[in-house]
């Protein structure tokens, strides 16, 4: 089956990434298209892909359109059931998948306060109280996936659920935030994983930067390997 993905900047965005993962963990091929976030053209680029109004988005062979990133993940888990996309064990699969819902709808002080940028990491950034509550509440649901898992990821090998929480990961890396060693040992685990570093790379070589995304008067350093 063919796929097409609509992604934006790889520096930038989040959602673009996890879309990504979703193929890119599971060795599931597809063609990338892309589309400039806050360029004049960005709204006629996707809806010239068949999008709705973001990225990402993906066409099938068929023609079909899936314009959003958890109907991307419920989509290729079904299309490819034996690659390993949610877990097996029914408990666990049901885990995964309020995880990966909790992703999508939540963790809005976190995501922010703290955009997400594989270009420039930030020193002494003070997270405000709303989201040392959203870190709570991570340390609290990815640290019991972590500990019954015994990780690396969250239900060991790779998921999908680690496809919608590396963003989080880059988040924690990128501004310094007060983790545990348990959740510190997995930002390193998800900052390891080549097609992690492959995206940065293509984003640093590619993507120009944006003002949006800026953290002025906050020093710039370099994006860090391992935390």
């Amino acid at each position: 089956m063919a796929y097409r993905l609509l992604i934006g900047q790889r520096s930038y965005s989040s959602w673009s990434l996890r879309g990504y993962l979703c193929f890119a963990l599971f060795d599931i091929p597809v063609t990338l298209e892309e589309a400039v976030i806050y360029s004049p053209d960005f709204a006629a680029q996707v809806r010239a892909f068949g999008g709705g109004s973001s990225v990402p988005a993906v066409a099938t062979e068929d023609g079909t359109i899936l314009r959003d990133s958890l109907s991307i993940a419920w989509h290729l888990s079904e299309a490819f059931p034996r690659h390993g996309l949610l877990p097996q064990d029914d408990a666990a699969r049901a885990e995964a998948q309020n995880l990966i819902a909790e992703m999508h709808a939540g963790f809005g002080a976190l995501r922010n306060a703290c955009p997400m940028n594989l270009r420039t990491a930030w020193v002494d950034f003070v997270p405000s109280d709303a989201v040392m509550a959203d870190l709570a509440r991570l340390e609290a649901r990815l640290g019991a996936a972590l500990e019954k898992s015994g990780g690396p990821f969250l239900f060991g090998a790779p998921t999908v659920a680690d496809a919608f929480y590396a963003p989080v990961a880059i988040r924690i890396a990128g501004y310094g935030l007060p983790v545990s060693a348990r959740l510190r040992a997995y930002v390193n685990a998800m900052l390891a994983l080549p097609v992690i570093q492959e995206w940065r790379e293509a984003g640093l070589a590619q993507d120009e930067e944006v003002s949006v995304y800026d953290m002025a008067p906050l020093e710039r350093r370099r994006f860090p390997q391992q935390i």
